[in-house]
């Protein structure tokens, strides 16, 4: 799965999901691309089951980019323990997805089986997705 290999700082806050993308928010490398409408956390696992949907539609021809990488950390206390105590050990990794951000990138394929593949893709993610083309 995604995860940084180093970080600064073990632990994050929350943080704020405001505003829309103003970076990575065109289709720079492929032909067609995947494009966040809301927003939200997307999980390492998410995004590599994406990838995987994505490989396995288009028979790994042509080529894909994926244009986010979770560096976020979250944090959950095991079940069954009360309140205090410090902060939880890390869980997952998340990447902050934001409005008109690009996710994920494809070419080298055909119309049909690019849209059909990045439509497939974002079932798997946790943000609601629209397929755009450069």
């Amino acid at each position: 799965m995604l995860q940084p290999k180093k970080s600064k700082y073990r632990k994050e806050f929350r943080g704020k999901m405001r505003g829309v993308a103003t970076r990575g928010n065109t289709v720079a490398f492929g032909d067609y691309g995947l494009k966040a409408t809301t927003c939200g956390w997307v999980s390492a696992r998410q995004l590599e089951a994406a990838r995987k949907k994505i490989t396995y539609s288009t028979k790994r021809t042509g080529k894909f980019w994926l244009r986010v990488f979770p560096h976020k950390p979250v944090s959950s206390k095991p079940v069954g323990v009360k309140m205090g105590s410090g902060k939880g050990d890390i869980d997952r990794y998340v990447v902050v997805v934001k409005p008109g951000m690009i996710i994920y990138e494809v070419g080298g394929v055909t119309k049909e089986v690019a849209m059909s593949a990045l439509r497939k893709a974002g079932h798997k993610l946790s943000v609601r997705t629209t397929i755009v083309e450069k």
